[in-house]
């Protein structure tokens, strides 16, 4: 029953420590609108940074009860543990979920008809990408899910909603920012090989064997900043985006950590997937810092 747990509970069983990944892409969005001179409606974009919060909880939720289902999520793997301790029941998580997402389609909708039509495709797909997510996930799409649900999508869809037009530029910062958030995913899924083979699911990480899937997020790693100074070279953004190098160390001492368990087995990357969330937050801030002094120069 409701009633059974606090409102603290609840909140903590949709995972409020991951909506970073989800809330960053739409801040960065906002402020590159702002840094190239454009009006934005900073009131909408606070509708949309609700509204993803919204539908990132109710993804996670949604994706906990079908891992518990599938026997992803049990007693000796890492990560979420709600169901497999039993501090809810899966019919709550059930309830959750569906009651998370009523509200965002509802709160979605509320913003079709404050801006456009076109907005509802943003929607749409937003929504059908978190309620198949469990099912692609399965299959080793989840890495494609994430690129898509937390940088694509929410950076385009912001431009929209915040200037009634289709800012594709900011696409230039969605490839950074997203291989930070899929490299959260792909810490996971390399750490949980075994696990995820014994459910019987396949992952991108699964497929490619650790050997390959740790070279693949040491390229998640470093791809951010490559990118970001290549296209600061070539014009495509401000060299004060180049302010993320900041946070370069983080990236490195995460690469670290991921080659550790070559030596030290699996345990090495036990929260390697909790460091690599506090990197996406710390790049996607200092990036935002970036595009702040870019708008008052």
């Amino acid at each position: 029953m409701m009633n059974s747990h606090t409102i603290k509970e609840w909140i903590l069983a949709t995972r409020p420590w991951s909506f970073p990944a989800s809330t960053m892409p739409v801040f960065v969005a906002m402020m590159f609108l702002w840094s190239k001179g454009l009006e934005v409606s900073w009131w909408l974009g606070i509708m949309a940074l609700v509204n993803i919060v919204l539908v990132h909880a109710a993804g996670n939720v949604w994706s906990d009860y079908h891992d518990y289902r599938k026997g992803v999520d049990a007693l000796d793997t890492y990560g979420v543990r709600i169901l497999t301790d039993k501090k809810f029941t899966p019919e709550e998580v059930l309830g959750l979920s569906i009651s998370l997402q009523v509200v965002a389609v509802l709160m979605g909708l509320l913003m079709v008809y404050l801006t456009d039509i076109t907005l509802l495709w943003f929607g749409m797909a937003g929504i059908a990408l978190s309620l198949l997510y469990p099912p692609l996930k399965y299959a080793a799409l989840g890495d494609l899910v994430i690129m898509a649900c937390y940088a694509l999508l929410p950076m385009l869809g912001t431009t929209f909603i915040c200037t009634g037009n289709v800012v594709t530029e900011v696409l230039w910062l969605a490839v950074p920012v997203g291989s930070i958030t899929v490299a959260i995913l792909h810490a996971n899924n390399a750490r949980d090989i075994e696990t995820d083979r014994r459910a019987g699911i396949k992952t991108f990480a699964l497929l490619t064997g650790r050997p390959f899937a740790i070279n693949v997020y040491l390229f998640e790693m470093i791809l951010p900043y490559l990118w970001l100074l290549t296209t600061a070279i070539l014009g495509c953004v401000s060299p004060w985006a180049l302010v993320t190098f900041i946070t370069l160390p983080i990236a490195i001492s995460n690469s670290k950590q991921m080659l550790s368990c070559k030596t030290k087995g699996i345990k090495a990357i036990a929260t390697l997937d909790e460091a690599t969330a506090k990197l996406q937050l710390a790049f996607s801030m200092t990036l935002t810092l970036g595009l702040i002094v870019e708008a008052l120069t």
